[in-house]
């Protein structure tokens, strides 16, 4: 950590989207654990929907939430795994202006620690689109605890150095991240 001093909280809105061929607003616990614990760290959850795993569906919300003035950050949940419907990251790729790399191997090595080698059965990614940043996760709440605790939680709070995802979101550019020197 560098002598700088850290930038304060800053609260940025959040779409927390769940795919799902099965879930409604009463059976979504990974849905609603990503609103509670977004809501808790002091963003603000702005959009909450629910489609079937369909390309387009998924197309349709993320492509509106990345048009919209007002939201920065976007967190999915379900469609990454492996089965005939599972569609997310071939929905949500092409939309990206930029992937982010490392969030899904960060997520499957937190990940091991948890479901040993079943790991490697999630297909969970990010990337940036218009000054959003997107996160994808699997359907699982326990999925969802260890992408929301470990991971997404500290690169959207602008006090987290050395880097984070605030200074790249659209309304929120305050300074790039600082150098690790």
């Amino acid at each position: 950590m560098s002598g700088k001093s850290a930038k304060p909280f800053q609260p940025l809105n959040i779409a927390i989207l769940t795919i799902s061929d099965t879930r409604d607003l009463t059976t979504d616990s990974s849905g609603e654990y990503l609103v509670n614990a977004a809501r808790e760290y002091g963003h603000q959850v702005v959009e909450r929907i629910i489609v079937k795993d369909d390309i387009y569906q998924i197309r349709a919300v993320l492509s509106n939430w990345i048009a919209s003035e007002h939201i920065q950050a976007v967190i999915t949940t379900g469609g990454t795994g492996f089965t005939g419907r599972d569609s997310t990251p071939e929905a949500v790729v092409p939309l990206f202006d930029k992937q982010v790399e490392g969030f899904g191997e960060l997520f499957r090595q937190i990940s091991y620690r948890d479901i040993a080698t079943s790991t490697i059965q999630s297909r969970a990614i990010a990337g940036m689109a218009n000054g959003v940043v997107i996160f994808c996760l699997p359907g699982s709440t326990g999925a969802c605890k260890t992408g929301w605790d470990d991971i997404i939680s500290k690169q959207l709070d602008a006090s987290v150095r050395p880097c984070n995802f605030v200074a790249h979101l659209k309304q929120a550019a305050t300074t790039q991240c600082e150098s690790r020197g």
